[in-house]
């Protein structure tokens, strides 16, 4: 795939300039204009969008079923076992931890805003059929399931799968740019993957500060309905300033500590909110609803995937306003949702990760959407709570909260709920910021605090203007308008994963050709001695030094071969730990074979009859590990002959070359 970046070999904590910069300067003009022209900014690009809905709304269905169908492909095919990441790469995170990460940074605030209108709404007003009937209710449920569903978190895996694997498998930068390299080759660390970068730098900042600006209103309408509190423009400022300053504070502790905590905090609390709920509504008739909804969506998830209403002239303005709207939001922010759960996903396979981004997600939301969504249709159904649809229709912020009102200890999971809407938000700005700042900077995770603070601050700066300005819902058309152009890159993408994963796929074919281990006809061993090597457990220095007397002229011996072959290689010991085997195929990709000194611990046979104090000293032992290119290998060459270290060179050298051959 790729050599190393021309980027790469810069001080990794110094930002991207034409992408810092552009980015900043864009952002300032396009909310100044959303500012100052609210009223034009909104009929223009309202004007936009509506335009590309009605004449592209084939495209938008059609790229999000393909984009559904490559990665559910992805997860089941061979190219499953592929790690995202080096072949010895182990997942930086728990799968508690992964999930929660994943989950708050991918729709969890759109569940506390959407989970008990939506349905609501749809039963209220379905497209086809009469409303408030059963089967509205039915079909409520089941549009609901198709907008929250596979279709959304397959937008964000396939972009997320993209990602990784460029850049944690084949050493690309984390950044958007890096999908397109099967595509321009080394051209994305020119001017177009600057564009392609700073477009998602400043969608990912407009739509984390448009939701901000609207979620507001939400945790303002909530505190005023729990404690009192007013709803005006100023207590919005300062909730804004609260929620942007614990995102900062998050951000700038870094991925592992402020955003982990905050997302395992939040998924607690939502796992809790949802139990409560089963438990205090009509616990039996949620669990029959969830198996009922769940099958008909699936029943129905083929024709619904390519429903256009072409026939139904009427219904085709509800598919603008709904699933077109989804569908260009989902795509808008996937830049930014897919590239953070990219950055907690290094070291899954590919069929792991597609389980746990595509369909353990789904099923939490579709049972989250269940629980609220058919409860709330039951209290206006069942138990005429027709205060509750009067609030959908009215004010969709006051929702969730009208919602718990009709439940036993309201006061409680009202609190519950107002903690995790505050929370969700402090995850989708630290993630964002987290997220803008690896862009703006090459794809380094190892960037100065300052640069946090002010893409964290910037994102609570643009929402303050909007909110006080107004421009909010032009700048919302904006990221959505924008989900046309990026669909396109995508499915270019996708089509350069497909092509990337064929070759890595014949890469992995190409190693079976040849055997691992040096056979006996190659320089012979007695028996005895095999015995002797295999229940040898060295020190570190024992294996130091033969990597130094026997690894090191192997190697050498080799590349001077090479050099008569008029074969450029190189061989470098510079590293304490590491010697590297490196021959340049030009054009080609280079061979790589390494020697890397790891460390063990012994097993607990090896360690009876020494006293406690002696087992403590000698408890680690060492290996020399063989690594190639695309990662460990999982053997050790400590006590090889020199001989058999040069045929095993070889042998992965010609697996290499054969490799190349089926690439060509």
């Amino acid at each position: 795939m790729s050599q190393t970046a021309p980027e790469n070999n810069v001080k990794r904590s110094q930002i991207n300039a034409p992408v810092f910069y552009t980015s900043a300067t864009l952002i300032f003009v396009l909310v100044l204009f959303a500012a100052l022209f609210p009223d034009q900014a909104d009929r223009q690009l309202s004007a936009l969008q509506t335009g590309l809905f009605a004449n592209a709304s084939w495209f938008y269905i059609l790229a999000v079923a393909l984009i559904l169908l490559s990665v559910t492909y992805l997860g089941l095919s061979r190219y499953g076992d592929i790690k995202l990441g080096p072949d010895h790469a182990e997942p930086d995170f728990s799968y508690i931890s992964w999930f929660a990460m994943l989950f708050s940074a991918g729709m969890g605030i759109g569940l506390m805003f959407f989970g008990v209108a939506e349905p609501v709404m749809h039963y209220m007003s379905p497209p086809t059929g009469t409303p408030e009937t059963v089967q509205a209710a039915k079909e409520a449920l089941r549009i609901t399931f198709f907008h929250w569903g596979l279709h959304a978190w397959g937008i964000y895996a396939i972009v997320a799968l993209i990602l990784a694997f460029f850049s944690y498998r084949h050493g690309l930068p984390l950044t958007l740019r890096s999908a397109l390299y099967p595509i321009i080759g080394d051209r994305i660390y020119g001017p177009i993957g600057h564009a392609v970068d700073v477009f998602a730098v400043i969608g990912t900042v407009l739509g984390v500060a448009t939701s901000l600006g609207y979620g507001v209103l939400q945790v303002n309408a909530g505190l005023n309905h729990l404690f009192g509190l007013p709803v005006n423009e100023t207590m919005q400022v300062i909730l804004i300033v609260a929620i942007t300053a614990l995102a900062t504070l998050s951000v700038v502790s870094g991925l592992d500590k402020g955003i982990r905590i905050l997302s395992e905090l939040n998924l607690g609390l939502a796992v809790l909110l949802l139990i409560l709920v089963g438990a205090l509504g009509p616990t039996v008739l949620l669990l029959k609803s969830f198996v009922e909804n769940t099958g008909g969506y699936l029943s129905e998830i083929v024709t619904k995937t390519f429903n256009l209403y072409a026939y139904e002239p009427k219904s085709s303005s509800w598919l603008g306003g709904w699933t077109l709207f989804y569908w260009g939001w989902w795509l808008a922010w996937s830049p930014f949702v897919g590239m953070f759960i990219a950055r907690v996903s290094r070291g899954r396979t590919i069929r792991e990760f597609v389980t746990g981004v595509l369909f353990v997600p789904t099923g939490f939301t579709l049972l989250w959407m269940t629980f609220f969504g058919n409860s709330a249709i039951w209290l206006i159904m069942q138990k005429g709570a027709q205060d509750l649809a009067q609030t959908v229709q009215s004010d969709q912020t006051l929702a969730l909260f009208n919602f718990l009102e009709h439940f036993p200890f309201s006061s409680v999971l009202s609190c519950i709920a107002m903690a995790m809407v505050v929370v969700f938000f402090v995850t989708s700005a630290d993630s964002g910021a987290l997220v803008v700042d690896t862009l703006a900077s090459g794809g380094s995770d190892r960037t100065p605090i300052w640069q946090r603070v002010f893409w964290a601050s910037m994102m609570g700066f643009v929402a303050i203007t909007l909110l006080l300005a107004g421009g909010m819902k032009a700048l919302q058309t904006v990221t959505i308008a924008s989900a046309l152009p990026f669909s396109i890159i995508l499915l270019i993408s996708i089509y350069g994963l497909f092509k990337a994963l064929k070759i890595d796929a014949y890469k992995r074919d190409s190693k079976q050709i040849t055997t691992i281990a040096p056979t006996a006809a190659r320089n012979p061993i007695s028996w005895q001695r095999r015995l002797r090597n295999i229940a040898y457990f060295p020190k570190r220095s024992q294996v130091r030094r033969f990597m130094s007397e026997v690894i090191l002229p192997a190697m050498k011996m080799v590349e001077a071969e090479l050099t008569k072959q008029n074969t450029a290689s190189s061989t470098d010991d510079s590293a304490e730990d590491r010697i590297r085997f490196e021959v340049n195929l030009g054009e080609e990709l280079n061979f790589v074979y390494e020697v890397r000194l790891r460390p063990y611990l012994q097993p607990t046979f090896a360690l009876v009859g020494m006293a406690d104090e002696e087992r403590s000293e000698e408890q680690k032992y060492y290996r020399a590990e063989v690594y190639l290119k695309e990662g460990g290998q999982d053997y050790d060459v400590m006590s090889w002959t020199q001989e058999q270290i040069i045929h095993d060179i070889l042998d992965q050298y010609e697996k290499h070359l054969h490799f190349l051959h089926l690439v060509r």
